[in-house]
């Protein structure tokens, strides 16, 4: 997969230069984490949520991406809002559905934004795809209890069903356009001790996003980058609290010649 690599990295090198603008419309309990993240990577993150303003703002970015970590009404219905526009601009949507097949409020709402919406990217865990899907799957809470038994072919049923690209995270993330069907095996255990980290991938996806239209690029290069920086974070760490500020630090010091190298992305 080096040609794959070395795409990736190029990527990643656009955000660098081009600083695009990320606009979150997110989880509160992992705000502050999402637009250090941003940062780290070389793009820039803003937080707008009011129907008033999520519009305009949205206007502005290279990507939008939608988090239901802390569901609310109107926050869908602001959601609903800053993607149709981000649709009528072509503004890739990039869409994390917390929690789905946890609730009732949690499912409908995510499936509502596909349905809805020009999603580009759906990224979650095997529970809550597979809740979306329909198959059997557990969802405790926002964490994935039980899991699809087929991810490979759950993602790719998935993004062939929404047309969108699709990423199941795991142990091994898997990655699908409806055709293509990739695997990124990038990323450490780490991971699973701090809140967030999956919202933090998303995030991650739709800085690449924002300068690859080759969304199945963009969300294996953005799984890649951050899995590749919990790996490094994991070698200086003595616990998920020192593991977190390692994270960031790798993150902002990771080369695209290093991602090239470091990248462990497989076709399926």
């Amino acid at each position: 997969m080096k040609e794959l690599n070395e795409r990736i990295a190029e990527a990643f090198a656009r955000i660098r230069q081009e600083k695009p603008l990320i606009h979150h419309i997110t989880n509160y309990v992992v705000m502050n984490d999402t637009a250090n993240l941003t940062l780290h990577l070389g793009a820039l993150p803003v937080m707008a949520h009011a129907p008033e303003e999520v519009a305009e703002m949205t206007s502005m970015a290279s990507a939008l991406v939608l988090n239901i970590g802390t569901l609310t009404i109107p926050r869908v219905e602001a959601m609903l809002k800053a993607g149709k526009r981000a649709s009528e601009l072509g503004i890739p949507i990039v869409l994390d559905p917390v929690g789905a097949g946890a609730t009732k409020l949690r499912t409908e709402s995510a499936l509502r934004l596909i349905r809805e919406l020009n999603v580009a990217i759906v990224r979650g865990n095997s529970g809550e795809i597979g809740a979306l899907l329909g198959l059997e799957a557990e969802v405790k809470g926002v964490e994935s209890v039980k899991g699809v038994e087929d991810p490979a072919g759950a993602v790719r049923k998935a993004a062939s069903l929404w047309k969108s690209v699709v990423a199941i995270t795991g142990k091994r993330d898997f990655v699908s356009d409806g055709e293509r069907v990739l695997g990124v095996d990038n990323g450490h255990p780490f991971l699973t001790t701090i809140t967030g980290s999956g919202c933090m991938a998303t995030t991650a996806i739709a800085a690449f996003a924002a300068v690859e239209k080759d969304y199945l690029l963009a969300a294996a290069g953005g799984l890649a980058c951050f899995g590749l920086a919990a790996e490094l974070a994991a070698q200086k760490a003595s616990g998920p609290a020192s593991f977190k500020v390692h994270l960031f630090d790798e993150l902002f010091n990771l080369t695209p010649e290093a991602l090239a190298r470091g990248a462990r992305i497989v076709q399926l």
